[in-house]
């Protein structure tokens, strides 16, 4: 029996999703991990094996995006992160694309029901960019891409009737190394007059109407409207996380609801703690 090809293999940035990812490739007989990127000049010329917290895997990390487009590869996991993320991965993917390289990404998670994308210009590029380079991008993640969106679906079938589905997702951040993340587009040890990205009219909405929207297209259901609700809390005592030091008195938590209207009910929520 002739041994399959490893798919060949690029990770696009070494944090939380990327450094997982570089271990999962390692672990799988059926990939071949051929190159990295990173952002951090400090990062270039390390081992990605040691940058994702393992053993060396002779494979360099490098800024240089042309020369992985150079290798070839089957594929890019795009696991890049930031506030700003999708004007920055957007002409990413479409290079990648237009130079025939699947790319899977969970970086721009509003993808994963793309008849819902918005800005729609945006999404036209990344199809035709797709069909350029015969390739595909596939979009996903735990939340969004499963938890809130696909996982209530399968319930959903064990339902006589439904009136109302609300989706929670609880997380403790304090592993989460990402200040830019964390502290600018979320506001984790700012003041509360500090206005985080997610708190601005339509992020919310803008970050999880695609998955409210794909839950009423399968229900059949349509939605009138997505509203919004953010709220925070401050912490009491001076907090010692991985993005950094988080003082009393600052954001320490936070609540934040995409709310689904339908027939003038809040019938699809997506809540996040």
């Amino acid at each position: 029996m002739r041994t399959p090809v490893p798919i060949r293999t690029v990770v696009w940035s070494t944090g939380g999703v990327g450094a997982i990812a570089i271990d999962a490739i390692a672990r799988r007989p059926d990939l071949e991990l051929v190159g990295v990127w990173v952002h951090s000049a400090d990062k270039v010329g390390k081992d990605a094996g040691e940058l994702a917290g393992g053993k060396p895997l002779g494979v360099t990390a490098t800024n240089d995006a042309d020369a992985l487009i150079a290798l070839k590869p089957d594929c890019v996991i795009y696991a890049a992160s930031g506030p700003e993320r999708d004007a920055l991965a957007i002409p990413d993917y479409v290079r990648l694309l237009e130079s025939g390289i699947n790319v899977v990404t969970t970086s721009t998670t509003r993808l994963v029901n793309p008849h819902a994308y918005e800005p729609a210009e945006w999404r036209d590029q990344l199809v035709a960019a797709a069909k350029q380079g015969q390739v595909s991008l596939y979009a996903s993640g735990i939340e969004p891409g499963f938890a809130a969106d696909y996982l209530p679906l399968v319930l959903s079938t064990q339902s006589s009737s439904i009136e109302k589905i609300h989706a929670f997702e609880i997380g403790l951040y304090d592993d989460y190394g990402v200040p830019d993340i964390m502290s600018d587009a979320l506001g984790f040890g700012r003041p509360l007059n500090y206005q985080p990205w997610i708190g601005f009219p339509g992020a919310i909405a803008g970050e999880w109407q695609g998955q409210i929207r794909l839950v009423a297209d399968a229900l059949g259901v349509e939605v009138q409207e997505v509203r919004e609700y953010f709220d925070r809390a401050v912490t009491n005592r001076t907090l010692e996380v991985a993005m950094g030091t988080v003082e009393a008195g600052t954001c320490g938590a936070l609540r934040m609801r995409a709310i689904g209207v339908v027939d003038g009910r809040e019938a699809i929520v997506i809540e996040h703690v």
